[in-house]
């Protein structure tokens, strides 16, 4: 299906992605305006657009909310979105041909290496089927703990519907939940702050969606081959830094302020689960808008770097953070090779995160100047969904619905950005390269 498009309309990778999530963007935006979609009959289409890039995009921002404002038929189109927008449509397409019995070509074997970050096209097809296989056992996993505890609360048909929802919305990192419709509108798991099976289930369902296919699969590998690649060290070990010092941080912040009424165990669970869920998971068990400014930033730093390659996360990613620091180890230390567990990287690895970092940062920094003019709302909490909609997280200080129109169209565009990622992007709708025949004379500036 993709070589045909790829022979009639050249069509190189990075665009098959990009026009894949305006599609599924535009499908979904057509069927949330319809009326049988929302609670009260009608959608506006700037709304359906949103809600429907936050889906496709797995970012979880809502301008209405999910339990109160969308029918069941509107919260299936939700979910099959953010199933779709996390695993990638490439993925889904595969299954399909794969289901046929089809040969996968070699320009749909390139797309599928694009779509999963590969450096190459090995064993990509195998690592496709262990993603679905992988994806399933999770999410029904998750589904089940979850609805056996929420029969606590609910009846149930209702429990069940509730456990698969919020399963696969947590591991494809969507943050989208269905509590308004308990609790009130916009609560999220707030009443479950101190609770032990929604809490540890909601950490493992965002670290697990969070590492990577990749790594997941290595991870299966490791009792045969006894050996992690690098690409896994470098993101278990950069993952387990992040969310410790994170939740370290957090615990120290807030202990004596939005953590103060609850029990040791839930300020040590709230702590680990706001330092996990800025990394895409878009979940939380405390108001972010009580947060002290502080900790409101530490979460901005950490929806900026975001999950690892391969993942349903944004952000610039958390190999693309470890790099950037072996980068300015090495040049303190006055070393030439940038080394990550004793491997030498190459100069282009550590241009590629400059790149990304610098872009997705003037990205963010030109969102947040506009968002600045279009809102009124403090400059924190601007930044703050600015980043949130990039490293499509999800978080917010509450100003998602009070967006104006254009505020909407600029997080939809951060959003879509944040998804399919800078790099991505550019490389689609960059003009046709051409050889450079030549070399300019070497210069000098100074730096520092």
């Amino acid at each position: 299906m993709f070589n045909l498009l790829l022979k009639r309309l050249r069509l190189t990778p990075p665009k098959i992605l990009s026009l894949g999530f305006i599609i599924l963007i535009a499908i979904g935006t057509v069927l949330l305006a319809l009326p049988i979609s929302s609670q009260e009959g009608h959608m506006s289409w700037i709304d359906a657009l949103f809600m429907a890039t936050s889906a496709t995009c797995v970012t979880g921002l809502a301008v209405v909310d999910t339990g109160t404002g969308l029918s069941t038929f509107g919260q299936l189109v939700l979910l099959v979105l953010f199933q779709l927008g996390g695993l990638g449509f490439v993925t889904m397409a595969t299954l399909i041909t794969l289901v046929l019995n089809r040969k996968i070509s070699l320009k749909e074997r390139l797309l599928l290496q694009e779509s999963m970050n590969q450096n190459s096209m090995q064993g990509i097809v195998r690592l496709i089927r262990r993603v679905l296989i992988y994806s399933v056992v999770i999410q029904l996993s998750g589904a089940l703990v979850l609805a056996l505890r929420f029969l606590k609360d609910m009846s149930a048909g209702k429990a069940v519907y509730y456990g698969i929802f919020h399963s696969i919305s947590i591991f494809n990192n969507a943050g989208f939940d269905l509590f308004g419709d308990v609790h009130g509108p916009f609560s999220g798991l707030t009443r479950y702050a101190e609770d032990p099976v929604v809490n540890i289930t909601a950490m493992l369902l965002i670290f697990l969606g969070g590492i990577g296919f990749i790594v997941l699969s290595d991870l299966v590998d490791f009792t045969k081959r006894r050996r992690l690649t690098l690409h896994s060290k470098v993101v278990l070990t950069t993952s387990a830094f992040l969310i410790g010092a994170g939740a370290l941080f957090f615990f120290w912040l807030e202990v004596y302020h939005s953590l103060k009424p609850l029990h040791t165990g839930g300020k040590i669970m709230a702590s680990f689960l706001q330092a996990l869920t800025p990394r895409s998971g878009g979940v939380t068990t405390l108001d972010i808008q009580a947060l002290r400014e502080s900790s409101q930033f530490l979460i901005i730093v950490l929806m900026f770097i975001g999950a690892a390659p391969g993942s349903t996360g944004g952000g610039i990613k958390v190999t693309t953070f470890a790099l950037l620091l072996a980068a300015v180890y090495s040049r303190i230390r006055g070393r030439e090779d940038v080394v990550l567990f004793r491997n030498r990287l190459s100069k282009d690895n550590v241009y590629r995160a400059i790149t990304m970092t610098l872009l997705s940062l003037l990205l963010v920094v030109a969102a947040t100047m506009l968002l600045s003019i279009t809102e009124q709302a403090d400059f924190l909490a601007v930044l703050f969904e600015a980043v949130s909609a990039f490293g499509t997280s999800g978080l917010t200080m509450g100003l998602t619905p009070e967006l104006t129109e254009a505020g909407k169209i600029l997080i939809v565009i951060l959003m879509f950005v944040g998804r399919t990622g800078p790099l991505t992007l550019a490389y689609a709708i960059r003009p046709k390269k051409d050889k450079q025949l030549y070399r300019h004379p070497e210069g000098q500036i100074m730096i520092g």
